[in-house]
């Protein structure tokens, strides 16, 4: 602009002060104004102009009509006048114009990608602008983006985001309209390193440069790996595509030179990598590119990673990769693996890897680093890598291909690496892999002159335990072959010498796959020692492996671990586990008579040496022990405490205290006060251990304690005793190393001694876990169990949870125990603190000793169960605490009538649920309480019906719904009795714990019981119309809950953790009165049974847990049936319901008549006396068949009857099969059976299912005492039989629909186990079968390819599919069951009809996906091509 033009907004500003008043012809003055302003324009100062507030404000008070037009029309009409002087196009005009205005923008920013806050002030008014002249078509997009790269000065890389953001111009037209595409990488490269370092600037924001990143990364990938182009653009698209390309490679490079660097210290170029790298997440996660691309560039990238700057060989990758562990590896190289990761399979991983070790030269640094990730991120690695292992060598055996034997060998040392909870150790693999008769190198003598030659050269880049590996596993050799091994053994033990390592000093426990350094031989006897003497704390027997090293190893026995195991020492008066195991190895005469005689006197001239060394150091100033020296200032504390004008001296004396502590603890070594503060204490509940040399201090400190507590309380009141108990807790906190021993002892004396502890210690206790709390910061977490090593009941508790656990109410005394500690302790608190508000008191406090006061004291007093509290509020009963002459029970209730207590009542966290009291009354042993019986019922129904009956859901109560207290407490029931299983251990050693503690207190279920009848009776009594539609069974809709609450998992815990609760469950039922099972639905005036969802409970669950896979429990079956009876009380006609039930069950609920098949010998008499009981008149029809039914099985079997009974087939042949399961008589039932006619095949056919149901519970529980043998010789002669009658028996295995199968109802009465493990009986009996003799129904083919691919699956799942697989056999015969049914069925297929192959399509694409060949060989056998659709064409 020259010096005599103005402004534009000035000059508008000008105009507008002037125009006071309104024009006659705004039109006219409006165009004039507008001609004047464009002879007087700067066109690039007016673009940038436009878009500002301050144009757009004088502007428009220019004019108040029309104002959205005004600037739009100015610029426009503007750039049109130049235009026309110019002869030029006004979108050509105005992107040149834009673009110098760019240059103008980005002048003097140099290198920089991004704008200062003025530049970027500048941009967005003429991005504005831009965006106005586009509405008006005054703009070429792709003539800007040329004129952008004819600038003088680069592009900075936020500008050309902003104008993709703002949609001026993509980047992708920017890419396309610059003509050298050498320089266009250069300047995206260079943008983007210096973009990603921009992101470690606090200043600049954030967000905003990751989307930045994100958007130039999206377009990289779009353009760089499309598959397609569009016509007329291919060659341009392409020259892109290449660009977009080379950027990306050139970026990875970058990255791995970064993660290559050792020294790695220019810190911000590694987080600018990082920030580089998580663009890629940020890709896979935003879906903002199309999958397949995105798919190619991971693959692509992977390649490159895998294959760049290969320079060593396998065998010099063999040497250097214990230094490439995943914990070693640079973590943007393990960050670059892991995002890589994600958008592929673990199969699909594998699958590259292998594609790239087999086609390139390999980085091996990168390619081991890439499976130590694997194994470590992915949890399907470790099979697949064992796949992968199997297939090379495999491979190198077949072909004697050295580069695969290498491949194996180095991918199974990284894998070793990352240790035994990752991969199998170097040591167990190679044993698996070379060590048996089945090993790779046991074909020929080839192989293992292969093998022997291929380890002979490793030899020299071995390290030493790898060599240890195979001189102690060594491969196994043929006799004849032995001086191959000899020849190798000699020349590693020849290389071990070189590494001053032999092989006879080797420890009986040395990690053989271990990276580490070798120890020296009398340290690693050491570790042996401690090792061995472990083994033998847990079994009691001497090790295996120290009873072989005597026999084979007897060098290093004799000479190294003897000499560890015998060290002088002084002897323990109570012999320990090492004593133990000294005598348990002079018994078994493996240590000589002369040697051990030489130890004792040995250990008893170490005893007298120190006991002579001591008196020689005592002197007379230190006649005292240190713990003699710990209780005199102890004592001196105690005085200052009781005297109030010496508070002041308390610090100093505790400061004595805790150096006096030190001198009877020992100090600690740096090292050993470094390890403290990672401390993790270990606290055993049922045997609590105090160390040897704790138990003094421990005691001292805490009786000391007690006695000071008493002694100042007999003084002052608690808030004018000062800070001594809180400095006091804290100092011995302090003493991090005696914590466990304190917390043990605390453990011993409050679960343990609890109830025969005087009052003095109850206080003072009482006293010190409340401080104990305050200092709870100081106190690692603390990880409780039993007393077995692994038991499942572990926990993790803070300090103020551990209170719960310790403070338990199994008896009458811990109960009174419970109440006297928390009076204590709540007592203390509310006087020690009474200047605390209400809200700091609720902070501090912990909530289980107010919950444990509102479960005791309205147990113990009368007075407490009331709701309101006459007289006066009480005090804090600390004072009749501290006397002499303490009653308990008063004091408690007195603090029960407390304010303060009273105030902490309201507050959520401190109240008492109905589901806390149940577990804890749960607990409680009735033969050792100190309530009556009747006073325990009386409590009981005080606290369910009185208290928190009506009391709010929202304070733990039910809302007087007494439906949702029995679901609390059966799920409470179920909650206690999962815990006591976990449990067991600790109540196996607890004596006082009786044995029904697993279930809890019986009285409890009484209440139960109580309740349901309640509910039950109540139900009856209501009028039809409240109920005028069908409600779910409460107590099955609970168990549906919790069972849904566990979730589907496949993993052995959680299906056994489902399995407990299945049986807990059934064990409540069990628990409940028969009739409670049975609902009843009120139909006009007459009353029906309704058995929907116990059905629904049996079919889902409980025949998951049946008895040889199709019957249920005894105990469970007599409950329904006596339930049902008891039930039809209330029906009109009782026979008629018992047997529409009965007959419901044959399709709804078929496993109820099966199990009333194989327990009706001990059914029938319980149900017919019970009938007489209940009725006096016949017995239903449906019963009465049942009967009749077993009497005409019974007399089928004796030879009295020629035919059965059989209107339901299925029914008559469970009741057959069942009966000789117990009388053990198949030789007369296969007399029987050929004696019946024609009309019982479908008989026949039911017995074959449930034979071959019995076959499969052999296998799944031999347990159960079924031979597998028997059963399947059984199951064939009946299918020998059934073909020799050309009965149809197919269906039974077939999955088809119901309506489809007439023996789909055989699937009911099974569990989901058994019917998965259908294809593996199927196959075991065919193949005892020719093809020729099965397949005379056309159906025969479709079933078997579908057993077929079911028992592929079953392989395929292996241990993690829901129930029983193909790997509960043994492999090799699992193996040869696939192999059989393997060759069975190429045999069948050629010889089955044609019209067999006519519906097999679906089952084909399964067979394609696990057995290809398979799948080709049927499609050969179908000669019309009944087979063959398009795909099938390729064969």
């Amino acid at each position: 602009m020259s010096a005599g033009e103005k402004a534009l907004s000035a000059l508008l500003a000008g105009r507008s002060k002037k125009q006071n008043c309104e024009c006659k012809n705004e039109q006219k003055l409006k165009e004039a104004a507008l001609h004047i302003l464009s002879c007087h324009h700067n066109l690039g100062d007016l673009l940038l102009e436009v878009g500002s507030s301050e144009w757009n404000k004088q502007l428009l008070s220019f004019s108040a009509a029309n104002e959205a037009s005004v600037p739009e029309q100015f610029v426009v009409s503007a750039l049109q006048d130049q235009a026309f002087m110019l002869g030029v196009p006004v979108e050509i005009l105005s992107a040149r114009i834009a673009a110098r205005n760019i240059e103008k923008i980005s002048a003097e920013s140099g290198q920089a990608v991004m704008l200062n806050a003025e530049q970027r002030k500048k941009l967005s008014c003429l991005l504005q602008s831009l965006k106005d002249l586009l509405t008006h078509n005054a703009f070429c997009r792709m003539r800007f983006a040329q004129e952008t790269w004819k600038l003088q000065s680069p592009l900075i890389l936020e500008v050309a985001w902003r104008l993709h953001r703002e949609s001026i111009v993509s980047l992708e037209e920017l890419l396309e309209n610059n003509p050298d595409a050498p320089a266009l990488e250069e300047w995206l490269c260079s943008c983007l390193c210096r973009l990603c370092h921009q992101t470690q600037d606090p200043s600049l924001d954030t967000e905003m440069l990751e989307s930045m990143l994100t958007d130039f990364v999206t377009v990289l990938l779009h353009n760089g790996f499309q598959k397609t182009f569009e016509l007329g653009k291919k060659l341009q698209l392409q020259k892109i595509s290449k660009v977009c390309c080379a950027v990306l490679e050139r970026m990875l490079t970058w990255a791995l030179d970064a993660a290559a660097e050792k020294k790695q210290e220019e810190a911000s170029t590694l987080k600018a990598v990082k920030c580089w790298l998580c663009a890629f997440g940020m890709m896979a996660s935003q879906g903002t590119v199309p999958p397949e691309s995105l798919h190619q560039f991971f693959s692509h990238t992977l390649t490159q990673v895998l294959t760049y700057n290969a320079q060593l060989t396998a065998f010099e990758a063999i040497h250097l990769q214990r230094d490439w562990s995943f914990a070693r590896t640079s973590p943007v190289l393990t960050m670059l693996y892991r995002k890589l990761f994600v958008v592929f399979k673990a199969e699909e991983l594998m699958h590259h890897l292998q594609l790239v070790l087999e086609t390139s030269e390999v980085n091996w640094h990168h390619v081991l680093s890439c499976v130590s990730t694997l194994l470590v991120c992915h949890p399907q690695a470790q099979h697949l890598i064992k796949d992968l292992l199997d297939r090379l060598l495999r491979k190198a055996f077949e072909d004697y291909d050295l580069e695969n034997m290498i491949t194996a060998f180095i991918i199974v040392r990284q894998a070793a690496l990352e240790g035994p909870a990752i991969f199998m150790s170097y040591a167990e693999w190679f044993k698996a892999a070379f060590g048996s008769t089945s090993g790779y190198h046991s074909s020929s003598k080839k192989a293992l002159v292969f093998l022997f030659k291929f380890l002979s050269e490793l030899v020299p880049l071995e390290a030493p335990q790898y060599l240890k590996v195979h001189i102690m596993h060594p491969p196994f050799v043929p006799i004849k072959y032995r001086p191959f091994l000899l020849e190798y053994i000699t020349l590693a033990k020849t290389r071990l010498a070189d590494f001053k390592v032999a092989i006879e000093d080797m420890g009986l426990y040395e990690d053989l796959s271990s990276v580490k350094e070798a120890v020296q031989p009398h340290c690693q006897a050491l570790h042996d020692v401690e090792k061995a003497i472990q083994i033998f704390e847990n079994t009691g027997k001497i090790p295996t492996s120290v009873m072989e090293a005597s026999i084979f190893r007897r060098s290093y026995y004799t000479s190294r671990f003897i000499p560890a195991l015998l060290a002088p020492r002084v002897l323990p008066e109570t012999p320990d586990s090492r004593m133990a195991l000294i005598d348990s190895l002079k018994r078994a005469e493996k240590i000589p008579v002369n040697t051990y005689a030489t130890y004792i006197e040995e250990c008893k001239a170490v005893k007298e040496k120190l006991l002579q060394d001591e008196s020689m150091e005592i002197e007379a100033s230190d006649l005292r022990e240190p713990l003699e020296l710990l209780k005199a200032e102890l004592d001196t504390l105690r005085l200052l405490i009781t005297d109030q004008n010496k508070h002041g001296e308390v610090p100093a004396q505790i400061a004595v205290v805790s150096d006096k502590l030190v001198g009877v603890l020992g100090r600690m070594k740096d090292e050993d006060e470094a390890a403290s503060l990672s401390l993790r204490i270990k606290l055993n509940l049922s045997i609590p251990e105090v160390e040897q040399q704790d138990q003094g201090a421990v005691d001292l400190l805490l009786t000391s304690f007690c006695q000071s507590v008493m002694a100042a309380s007999s003084s002052f009141p608690p808030d004018r005793q000062g800070a001594w108990p809180s400095l006091f807790v804290k100092m011995v906190c302090g003493h991090r190393r005696l914590l466990p021993s304190l917390l043990g002892r605390l453990c011993q004396l409050i679960y343990h001694q609890g109830p025969s502890l005087s009052d003095a210690h109850v206080i003072g206790l009482a006293v010190f876990v409340i401080h104990l709390n305050e200092a709870k910061s100081l106190i690692p977490e603390v990880e409780t169990c039993s007393w077995l090593p692994h038991s499942a009941s572990k926990r993790c508790l803070s300090i103020t949870e551990l209170w719960d656990y310790l403070l338990v109410c199994r008896t009458g005394e811990s109960v009174i125990f419970c109440m006297r500690f928390c009076t204590a302790a709540l007592s203390y608190y509310f006087c020690k603190f009474p200047s605390l508000s209400h809200a700091c008191l609720c902070s501090l406090l912990h909530p289980g000793f107010v919950k444990k006061l509102q479960y005791v004291v309205p147990r113990l007093s009368l007075e407490a169960r009331g709701r309101g509290y006459d007289g006066y509020p009480a005090e804090v009963p600390w004072k009749t605490l501290s006397h002499p002459a303490i009653c308990y029970r008063k004091s408690a209730l007195c603090l029960w009538k407390q304010t303060q207590f009273k105030e902490l009542l309201q507050e959520k966290e401190f109240q008492l649920t109905l589901q806390e009291w149940l577990l804890m009354e749960l607990g409680v042993q009735p033969d050792e309480d100190v309530l009556s019986p009747c006073e325990r019922q009386e409590f009981h129904y005080w606290a369910l019906y009185q208290h928190f009956l009506p009391v709010p859901a929202a304070a733990g109560g039910c809302d007087g719904d007494l439906r949702e207290m029995c679901a609390v407490l059966i799920g409470t029931i179920l909650d206690f009795c999962q815990r006591s299983e976990l449990d067991k251990p600790n109540h196996l050693k607890d004596s006082k714990c009786s044995i029904s503690h697993g279930r809890g207190s019986p009285d409890i279920y009484c209440r139960l019981q109580e309740m349901l009848l309640e509910l039950e009776l109540e139900h009856k009594k209501a009028p039809p119309a409240s109920c005028p539609r069908r409600e779910e069974h409460f107590l099955f809709r609970v168990f549906q809950e919790r069972q849904k609450a566990l979730g589907s998992g496949s993993s052995l815990g959680d299906r056994l953790l489902r399995q407990q609760e299945l049986l807990l469950q059934t064990r409540i039922v069990l628990g409940l009165p028969p009739s409670v099972l049975i609902a009843t639905q009120k139909r006009g005036n007459k009353i029906a049974l309704d058995c929907e969802d116990f059905f629904c409970f049996a079919n889902t669950e409980l025949r998951n847990i049946c008895s040889r896979g199709c019957a249920l429990s005894y105990d469970i079956t007599s409950h329904f049936f006596r339930g049902l009876l008891s039930a039809s009380l209330e029906c009109h006609k009782p026979a008629q319901e018992v047997t529409a039930i009965l007959t419901l069950c044959q399709t709804t609920c078929p496993i109820i008549l099966c199990s009333a098949a194989c327990w009706w010998q001990r059914l029938e008499p319980v149900l017919f006396s019970e009938w007489n009981r209940l009725f006096g008149a016949p017995v239903a029809q449906g019963l009465q068949s049942l009967k009749e039914l077993q009497s005409s099985v019974s007399r089928f079997l004796s030879l009295e009857a020629a035919s059965l009974v059989s209107d339901i087939p299925w029914i008559s042949a469970a009741f057959l099969h069942f009966t000789v399961q117990r009388q053990m008589v198949r030789e007369k039932m296969a007399e029987g059976l050929k004696r019946l006619g024609p009309e019982a095949e479908q008989l026949l056919v039911n017995l074959f299912f449930f034979s071959v149901v019995d076959f499969i519970s052999a296998r799944v529980t031999p347990q159960e005492g079924v031979d597998a043998h028997k059963a399947l010789d059984w199951s064939s002669k009946l299918l020998q039989g059934l073909e020799e009658r050309r009965a149809s028996w197919l269906a039974v295995f077939s999955s088809a629909v119901k309506d489809q199968n007439p023996y789909q109802v055989l699937h009911g009465t099974v569990s989901h186990q058994h019917l998965r493990l259908l294809p593996v009986a199927f196959y075991s009996l065919v193949v005892t079968f020719e093809p020729g003799h099965l397949i005379k129904e056309q159906t025969f083919l479709y079933v078997a390819i579908d057993m077929y691919t079911q028992l592929l699956q079953l392989f395929m799942d292996g241990t993690t599919a829901v129930g029983p697989s193909l790997h509960s056999m043994e492999p090799e015969e699992s193996l040869a069951l696939i192999r059989g049914a393997r060759q069975f069925l190429l045999r069948a297929g050629p010889q089955c009809p044609q019209g067999s192959f006519s519906s097999l399509q679906q089952l084909m694409s399964l067979c394609e996906d696990l057995d290809p060949e398979m799948k080709a060989a049927l499609v050969n056998s179908s000669d019309d091509g009944d087979l063959l659709d398009e795909e099938l064409l390729l064969f």
